[in-house]
């Protein structure tokens, strides 16, 4: 499966949107900045970020809450990196007010998305609060944690939410 990604104004998007069609699995999520275009199926707009999903559960919904964390992964780091989600252990699933999560290979960048949605904003501030996030993020700063290996993230990683 493939998840395809544009950014963009509201214009640009109303025009890629008769581009595309009603026929397609469309998501729009407005944050300040701009509004994101996911398409899961197959995308006919050739300047798309693409990527394919590692992992996923879940089914992305219109109108909740989407986190990307957008995380650029050195050449020699992406199988260790991709290791971490084979093996990770699933607990978000299980956090109240969680819909969707999506790990997304790049296939034109090094920046690997892990994109969660969330029925609302309050419940992805829990599951960060709660004891499922700590476990999950254990070893992070530690010398087992995978932010420790050298030359494994390029650059730092960031966040984008959207409503």
């Amino acid at each position: 499966m493939k998840i395809f990604k544009w950014l963009g104004n509201e214009q640009e998007v109303m025009k890629i949107k008769e581009q595309i069609g009603n026929g397609m699995n469309i998501h729009l999520k407005n944050n300040e900045e701009h509004l994101l275009l996911l398409e899961e199926e197959s995308s006919p707009v050739g300047w798309t970020e693409s990527y394919e999903v590692l992992d996923w559960t879940g089914e992305l919904e219109p109108g909740r809450f989407a986190v990307l964390n957008n995380i650029p992964v050195s050449e020699d780091g992406k199988e260790l990196f991709e290791q971490r989600f084979r093996n990770r252990a699933g607990l978000i699933e299980q956090e109240p007010g969680f819909v969707a999560i999506r790990v997304l290979r790049p296939l034109d960048s090094d920046t690997y998305v892990i994109l969660t949605m969330w029925e609302n904003e309050e419940s992805f501030i829990s599951w960060q609060q709660s004891q499922a996030y700590s476990k999950a993020h254990a070893k992070r700063g530690t010398s087992e944690g995978i932010d420790k290996r050298p030359n494994i993230f390029p650059r730092p990683s960031f966040v984008t939410t959207y409503q």
